[in-house]
């Protein structure tokens, strides 16, 4: 299986005009939040990582290296962010299982990738995505379910007053076919409040052609944590750090 980690954004809300750096680099705890991310899956190889970059990208570069990148010129969204790894990697021509994660999201545990992972090649998934249920965050999209199945993802910014009461929500990382995945990521668009390309619509569109998508429930809603802000990163440190 190869991995794809999208690190390329700027974290507009996190930023310090006084001393930028990527988001993910920001540290909780004594390391930066991406190192979190790269531990989880250390049991890869690291030509099995590719590493999406963008805003001051030399950074994370130096930071990490080693590990294969792909370089996110303009900040179009999650899908475009993956479309860029896959043209950078030829993954078009890989005919294995991709797992997507965000390196902003630095509390998943190695426990889930390894269950989530077993039921995905066990089921034969095309897509296998991770959620929760979880009151809290509204920030987090929305899974979408018709007769107890999973019928696509809502990004909050696009969620209509119903659904906004779905206390499933996506926690931003996806098993692929890696093959499915290239096939339906061609045919996203910007049609959503943001004007973005977003990866969320992958699953429906794979749904729509019949394809196997499922998802992998994890009842520990810190797996969720994105940081976004300064309040994120601090909650995120008072965890790692046991207090």
């Amino acid at each position: 299986m190869k991995a794809i980690i999208m690190a390329g954004g700027k974290g507009t809300r996190i930023s310090d005009p006084s001393f930028p750096m990527p988001k993910v680099l920001r540290e909780a705890a004594g390391k930066p939040l991406l190192a979190y991310v790269l531990q989880t899956i250390d049991d890869y190889k690291k030509d099995d990582i590719t590493i999406i970059v963008g805003f001051m990208r030399e950074q994370v570069m130096e930071a990490f290296p080693g590990y294969r990148y792909a370089i996110q010129e303009q900040q179009l969204g999650t899908g475009h962010a993956v479309m860029c790894a896959i043209e950078a990697d030829h993954l078009e021509n890989y005919e294995g299982n991709v797992i997507i994660l965000s390196g902003d999201v630095p509390m998943i545990s190695k426990k889930t990738i390894r269950e989530m992972s077993s039921l995905h090649i066990e089921q034969k998934n095309d897509c296998t995505m991770l959620t929760c249920v979880n009151e809290e965050d509204d920030a987090l999209g929305r899974i979408v379910r018709q007769n107890g199945k999973v019928a696509g993802i809502v990004e909050a910014k696009d969620c209509t007053p119903d659904q906004r009461k779905i206390t499933e929500k996506n926690a931003g990382l996806y098993i692929f076919n890696c093959q499915s995945l290239c096939r339906s990521i061609k045919n996203i668009k910007q049609s959503n409040k943001q004007g973005e390309y977003y990866l969320t619509d992958v699953p429906k569109l794979l749904i729509d052609e019949g394809k196997r998508v499922e998802a992998y429930i994890t009842k520990d809603q810190k797996e969720l944590m994105g940081v976004n802000t300064p309040e994120d990163l601090k909650q995120v440190e008072k965890i790692l750090k046991g207090i």
